[in-house]
């Protein structure tokens, strides 16, 4: 049985150096191998783990929608979109990524996220854990993309406006009857103790963390060296505090 966990939260929370961060707890403790998912447009997943792209779903499907392809004899369309969106997974020792990368046309996602929501369905029996990183924001939620999920994380940064995007988050997962089976809320880039501030609009929201995890200079070092995360070291702070996270995530 797969384990499954999703990434959400505002832009500029940090979600995908979370999200990360819980592939390589996944994979430290064996749960492999593992499949991401990066569903952001803005595709960076692939660089915080150290994977280059080739090709995204979103790209797949725009060469199909503007003719850019010539079908090989004896295949249909079908079976051809199917051939090309396995040729965008990046595979590595233990993980493999797929990205959705842009959207149809003039900036409309609707339809690469439902070729992206199926063809997760169809690979992730495949994989011993997933992580799927969205993209920022809510609307995501409406599309449905995040659903069969274990395990959605809702990351805010150290910030009030952050808190307040994970109740508008919490809400229209109420809304929308999601089929997300936990849910847990994330404060990352503390600096310190968590500020009084955050802990009231936290309160107000009747939410405990699971994680409150540290602003880690390591994270930020990494990324000017353009170091994969995965590399980080054991005593780096985010990542102890994201192993603690998983502990927890995993015991549920």
């Amino acid at each position: 049985m797969t384990i499954s966990i999703a990434v959400a939260g505002k832009g500029g929370s940090g979600k995908t150096s979370i999200a990360s961060l819980i592939i390589r707890s996944l994979k430290k403790r064996g749960l492999v191998p593992v499949l991401a998912v990066d569903a952001d447009g803005n595709a960076n997943l692939g660089e915080s783990l150290g994977l280059a792209l080739d090709n995204t779903i979103g790209s797949v499907i725009a060469d199909f929608n503007e003719d850019k392809i010539s079908l090989p004899s004896g295949l249909t369309k079908g079976a051809y979109l199917e051939l090309k969106l396995n040729e965008t997974i990046v595979e590595s020792e233990g993980l493999d990524l797929i990205s959705m990368g842009r959207g149809e046309g003039t900036g409309c996602y609707c339809y690469p996220n439902t070729v992206l929501k199926k063809f997760i369905d169809e690979l992730k029996g495949n994989y011993a854990s997933m992580v799927l990183d969205n993209e920022a924001g809510m609307e995501h939620l409406s599309r449905r993309t995040t659903e069969d999920i274990d395990e959605l994380l809702i990351v805010s940064d150290h910030s009030i406006k952050g808190v307040r995007t994970v109740g508008r988050i919490l809400s229209l997962i109420e809304d929308l009857k999601l089929d997300v089976r936990r849910h847990s809320v994330v404060i990352n880039r503390v600096p310190g103790k968590l500020d009084s501030h955050i802990k009231h609009e936290l309160d107000q929201l009747d939410v405990e963390p699971i994680a409150t995890v540290p602003l880690d200079e390591n994270i930020y070092k990494y990324d000017l060296e353009k170091r994969s995360l995965l590399d980080l070291l054991d005593t780096s702070p985010a990542v102890s505090a994201v192993e603690k996270m998983m502990d927890a995530v995993l015991s549920k």
